[in-house]
Order: C-alpha cells, then sequence, then structure tokens
C-alpha cells in the first residue's frame, strides 16, 4: 500500500512521469525493481541514446535477485519518492541482472575495483558518462548518512552539480579508467614457455599460505567454498598427492559439519560470514551445489568418506526438489530472506525448537549445537552437526521448516549454472549407480539442447518460456562438458556427438591473434570481456580449455588443442602467483600434462567396469571400431588407455585396465 501511494505522489509531482521499463523483463531482479519510482531502463541502446541526446550521466546499478543489500537499497532509496525524483531529473537509470549480462557485471566491476583499489561487491552502483564509461561509483550506499558513508541522496546531487560544473574533468577520469582495464583483463604475459609440471608445486606454495590449518578452507571471514579449487585439490588427491589430500578432507568435513551446509534440507549456502563455517549467509546458488555435489562425490570415491557421499547426495536431491524446474533445467537460486529477517527459514529459537520436537528437544539440541540463548545473535541458532542426528528429529524438524514462509526463488534458467548441474548428476547417476539422476541428466540436456540452444550457440538465459540471446564462452564450455560426462555415463553416443558441436562453439570465441578466449562475442562501451579469473564458479576460459584438450584427441582437431594449450601458456605465471583465482585453470592445465584417454570399442565386456571408474583426469568414450578417431583400426571388445593418442597395450578385462592405469598413474588411488 506504501509502495502504491508513493508511486502516486510521484506520479503527480512529476507531470509526464511513467512506469518504468522493467515490468516486462525476464530477469526476476528486473522485475523487482518494476514499480519502483526510478524511470528504470534495461541496459538497451535506448538508455544510452536518451543520455547521449539530454548529455545527462547514466546511473548504472548492478545486482542481482538473491543479493541481501540489494534488497535493502531497494527499500531504502529506490521505492523513496524524493530520491527517485533525483534520480529521474539529473540521470538516466539503467538496471542490470549481473547473472544475466556476466559481460557487463565483469567489465564494470573491473573499473570499480581500479577506482577502489581492489574492492568490490553488490550492489554496484556506478556513474558513467552517456557513453558508457564509468567515473565514480560505490555498492551500497545508505538512506541516510551513517557512519563514514554519505547519503545517497548526498551522492546523486554532488553528482549531478560535478557533471554540471566539470563534465570535461570528469570525462577525462572516464577515459582514464577504461583506457586502464585492458591489461588487466589480460592477466597474460607475452611470449610465456608452456608451463610444466613443476607449476603446480609453486601453485601449492602458494595456496599453504592462504590455507586455514584451523577451521579448513582458504582465508579468514568471510570464508567462501571456492568450489574451483576444491576441484582441482580432488584431482591432484586423486593422483595420491598427501597435503592437497588432507587440505581437501579437512576443508569438506568443516563445511559439511557447520552451518554454511543445510543440515536439514541438504545443500550449501553460499559463503559463511565467519572463518569457521557456522553462520551463512544464507542464498542458495545453483552453481555452488552443482559444483560441490561433485567434489564431495569425488572425495568419497578418493578418500573413503561416507559421510561424503551422504553430502553429495542430499546437495543434488536439494537441487531436484528446489530448483528443478518441470521443463528439465534448474532454476538460479533461493534468496536468503527478507531485509530484517535473513535466515529466517533456516535459523531457529529456543522455543520453535522445543514445539518441533517435544520431549526430545534437549537430546537433538545436543546433536546440532542448539542452545537456549542462541547460539548465533539474539536467541537464533544456526543448525551445525556437532554429532550424529536420529533420522527421526530431521524430519520433525523439516515438517516443522516448511510451514514458515519460503524464501524467494530467483526462476531464471541459466546455460553454464545448468552445464555444471549436468555435469554433476552425470557423474553421480554413473558413481552411485542412480538411474534417477541419470535420467534427470538427460531430462536437463534435451533441455539446454531443445530450448536453449539456436544458430550454433547455447544461449544464455531461459525464463517465463521465453529465450535471451546473448550467449556467452561458459555457456558453450559448461554444458559441452556436462554432455561429455553424460557419455560417459551412459554410453550413448548422442552426447559425445552434442560435446563436438559444443566444442565447435566455442572456437568461436578464440582470437589466435591474441592466443586467449573472450567470455562474450559482443563488445560493450569498455570492449569485450575476456577474464580468465575464476570466481565462484569456473571461468569461462579454464572451462573451453578442460573441453578441448579432452575433445581434441578423441576427433583428432589439432586446431583446438593448439587453442587449448596457448591460453594457459600465456597464463602461466599469473596461475603460479595467485592460484586461488585460478583453480580451474590449474585443474585444466594438470589435464594437459598428466590426462589420458580411455577409448572403449564395442562391444566390451568391460565397459560397465569402465564406465563407472572414478578417473578425474581422463576422458572416456565408447563407440564402435573406426567410428570415432582415436578408435581408428583398433580391435572390437577391447579398451586403449592413450595419452595423446599414443595408446597402451589394449586390453580385455578389469584387472588388465586397472594395470594400464596403475602405469600412467603409479599414486593414483584407483579400486583394488
Amino acid at each position: 500500500m506504501r509502495r502504491a501511494l508513493a508511486v502516486l505522489l510521484l506520479t503527480l509531482a512529476l507531470p509526464g512521469w511513467a512506469m518504468n521499463r522493467l515490468a516486462g523483463e525476464l530477469s526476476p531482479y528486473l522485475r523487482q525493481h518494476a514499480d519502483n519510482p526510478v524511470d528504470w531502463y534495461p541496459w538497451r541502446e535506448e538508455a544510452f541514446e536518451r543520455a547521449r541526446r539530454e548529455n545527462k550521466p547514466i546511473f548504472l546499478s548492478i545486482g542481482y535477485a538473491t543479493c541481501y543489500w540489494c534488497h535493502v537499497m531497494e527499500k531504502e532509496s529506490f521505492e523513496d519518492p524524493e530520491t527517485a525524483e533525483i534520480l529521474n531529473r539529473y540521470f538516466v537509470s539503467i538496471k542490470v541482472d549481473r547473472e544475466e549480462r556476466p559481460d557487463i557485471d565483469q567489465l564494470y566491476m573491473r573499473a570499480y575495483q581500479r577506482m577502489s583499489g581492489g574492492a568490490g561487491g553488490w550492489p554496484l552502483n556506478l556513474f558513467l558518462t552517456p557513453e558508457g564509461k564509468p567515473f565514480y561509483g560505490g555498492t551500497y550506499f545508505p538512506k541516510e548518512r551513517r557512519g563514514g558513508w554519505p547519503a545517497f541522496r548526498e551522492v546523486l546531487l554532488a553528482v549531478a552539480r560535478e557533471w554540471a560544473e566539470n563534465e570535461e574533468k570528469l570525462r577525462a577520469e572516464a577515459e582514464r579508467i577504461a583506457a586502464g582495464l585492458a591489461p588487466r583483463l589480460s592477466l597474460a604475459t607475452a611470449n610465456a614457455p608452456a608451463p610444466s609440471r613443476e607449476l603446480h608445486e609453486e601453485a601449492l606454495d602458494e595456496l599453504r599460505f592462504f590455507y586455514d590449518p584451523q577451521n579448513g578452507g582458504f582465508g579468514g571471514a568471510p570464508k567462501f567454498p571456492q568450489a574451483p579449487l576444491l576441484a582441482y585439490l580432488l584431482k591432484r588427491a586423486w593422483l595420491g598427492e598427501e597435503e592437497p589430500a588432507q587440505m581437501l578432507e579437512h576443508t569438506l568435513l568443516a563445511m559439511a559439519e557447520g552451518g554454511i551446509y543445510d543440515q536439514l534440507g541438504g545443500g550449501f549456502h553460499r559463503y559463511s560470514v565467519d572463518a569457521y563455517w557456522r553462520v551463512p549467509h544464507f542464498e542458495k546458488m545453483l552453481y555452488d551445489n552443482a559444483q560441490l555435489a561433485w567434489v564431495y562425490l569425488g572425495a568419497w570415491r578418493v578418500l573413503g568418506e561416507e559421510g561424503f557421499r551422504r553430502v553429495a547426495q542430499e546437495t543434488l536431491d536439494f537441487m531436484l526438489r528446489e530448483l528443478g524446474a518441470p521443463e528439465g533445467g534448474f532454476y538460479s537460486a533461493l534468496d536468503a530472506g527478507e531485509p530484517g529477517a535473513e535466515g529466517a527459514y533456516y535459523v531457529w529459537t529456543w522455543e520453535a525448537w522445543n514445539r518441533a520436537l517435544g520431549d526430545e528437544a534437549e537430546a537433538a539440541a545436543q546433536a546440532y549445537g542448539v542452545l537456549p540463548e542462541g547460539n548465533w545473535e539474539e536467541g537464533k541458532n544456526v543448525l551445525l552437526r556437532v554429532r550424529e542426528p536420529r533420522p527421526e528429529w530431521r524430519e520433525q524438524l523439516l515438517e516443522a521448516r516448511v510451514r514458515r514462509p519460503r524464501p524467494a526463488l530467483d526462476d531464471k534458467i541459466l546455460a553454464d549454472w545448468n552445464g555444471l548441474a549436468l555435469y554433476a548428476l552425470a557423474e553421480a547417476g554413473r558413481l552411485l549407480g542412480r538411474s534417477d539422476y541419470l535420467e534427470a541428466a538427460r531430462k536437463n540436456a534435451e533441455f539446454l539442447l531443445g530450448r536453449m540452444y539456436r544458430d550454433g550457440l547455447v544461449r544464455h538465459t531461459w525464463a517465463r518460456g521465453q529465450l535471451r540471446e546473448e550467449a556467452y564462452l561458459a555457456d558453450q564450455a559448461a554444458v559441452g562438458l556436462g554432455l561429455l560426462a553424460l557419455h560417459q555415463a551412459t554410453g550413448e553416443a548422442r552426447w559425445l556427438a552434442e560435446a563436438r558441436r559444443m566444442a565447435q562453439a566455442v572456437m568461436r570465441f578464440f582470437d589466435p591473434s591474441e592466443g586467449r578466449f573472450f567470455d562474450s562475442l559482443e563488445p560493450t562501451p569498455l570492449g569485450r570481456p575476456a577474464d580468465p579469473t575464476d570466481g565462484a564458479y569456473p571461468s569461462g576460459s579454464a572451462l573451453a580449455v578442460e573441453l578441448l584438450l579432452r575433445l581434441g584427441v578423441v576427433y583428432g582437431e589439432e586446431r583446438w588443442e593448439r587453442a587449448a594449450e596457448t591460453a594457459p601458456a600465456r597464463l602461466g605465471p599469473a596461475m603460479a602467483r595467485s592460484p586461488m583465482g585460478f583453480g580451474a585453470h590449474l585443474g585444466a592445465h594438470l589435464f594437459f600434462v598428466e590426462g589420458s584417454e580411455l577409448a572403449v570399442s564395442r562391444p566390451a565386456e568391460l565397459e560397465g567396469f569402465a564406465r563407472a571408474l572414478f578417473a578425474p583426469l581422463t576422458v572416456a568414450v565408447f563407440a564402435e571400431e573406426d567410428t570415432l578417431p582415436l578408435l581408428r583400426s583398433r580391435s572390437a571388445g577391447r579398451a586403449y588407455l592413450c595419452r595423446r593418442a599414443l595408446c597402451r597395450i589394449p586390453t580385455e578385462d578389469r584387472d588388465a585396465l586397472l594395470g594400464e592405469f596403475r602405469a600412467f598413474y603409479p599414486k593414483a588411488r584407483l579400486p583394488e
């Protein structure tokens, strides 16, 4: 009611003002702002054309649907008529969903980090010239002056006054910032030699410095899972390396016992606000859960910790239950909760605990670390795993929890995140023998190829039954790796052929003159993004390298292999110096120096065993003889373990195949 009244008052105060243009957008985040009194534009040329015509600076605000401080700033400022009046009078305002437009987010976040000396976060609020080049910005601005933060309205008026009085100075600053972005985006050393196996020892030296020996994980508070880095450690643990295995096991145990893991419903929250994995920031993202499900699954196979299998299955079950779309795709995320009630769906007061469990409350509290006064703040408890809980306690608590108001769902479907989910489900299906996971993986693959593939590219965003046009490197590469995993899990030829199609799409993003992959085919006002570093999920560049390395030999595509070798060669020094930002590239390079191909020529009795083998540095393909370049002139009924298409002795049974693997990987954690 108050929001509607505010809009009415502003409409009366500003003749000619109309509702903003976000109501018809596909992004849930943009639609959340559709009834703001701010005259928002989506990222389109009409906004820039108006800014140029009226010579107004652009106010660019970037966030995402499950961003807590984005919600706070909306309620404080973007719903406020007085603030909206200032924005509408002096600026052209553009709202961007960073998950829908990662190219825009990537470049403008880099620009802000250049301004701020490295700081960043969301909401990201920048002031741009009418041509789209930034000259000033910040993250969250409060409505009223608070501590060292100026009030948002003060910032707006100061920027408007500065533009009116010193436009040329601001334009010069914008040009300086834009000109400085290209070297930071490259992070590549020209003419660098191809990195050797020693790169990984240098990276491990750096990781030791950041590793938290008390609590697991890397760095302090806030602490993120850094799934690409954990996946890299898993590959080294599989090779039999003790220190990476110890880091991995310690971290996964600590996360599984902490509040970052939903002890009732399964699945991981986005990060921990402390260094101990105890109190989470309560969003649940598809990309975290897809990656961590695979890491826990692999760690179960490598380290033998049975609890890791439980966590992997509970996480996948959470994805299917709460993020699965009827058509076969996966939605993006669950919100943390409304401002002022963050995490309310997940935390427990002592009174609510007793109502749910009755006479069992005291015993269950000891298992979950629940205290009468609260183990977090203001009598609230985040559930931990202090000791093994009884199954009936979990059932009773879940029954009570589902009656609470549920976190909001971000219902857009993103191709690259779905590629990660496809990979995890396919791997879980084959390693656990779960036909339901395999069927979910097939359904997801059908959705991606049937609904999101157009004119040779997987498009990035599907929402509300509509497909947006944008397509990014990470979409092609992540879906390609997922399809390749589905082939390995099922042996079905179709998925291998579709993975090849994704590799062909990936090559459209490679520039041989620069020796690197670009993340987008289309330019922005700040150029084409080309960031090889990982965030919470792997960079498109790293995914592309991994896919091309795995498929290049299978299909005899030397051009793919050259592209995959060129990019990490130029990144070698940065990878050794800053391994926490290059976990996925390090994993891809490990495949380059240690990887192998397992080609099974059908019909073969050992195909079932070969499909179920956990060997993360091996690409496995199954086909009739002579149907693939890698199987040319091979005998039917045999398996060939190869490295760069140079194959060892063909094998026909389980023990012989394991012997061949041990010849390549003497210390690898293989089945007995």
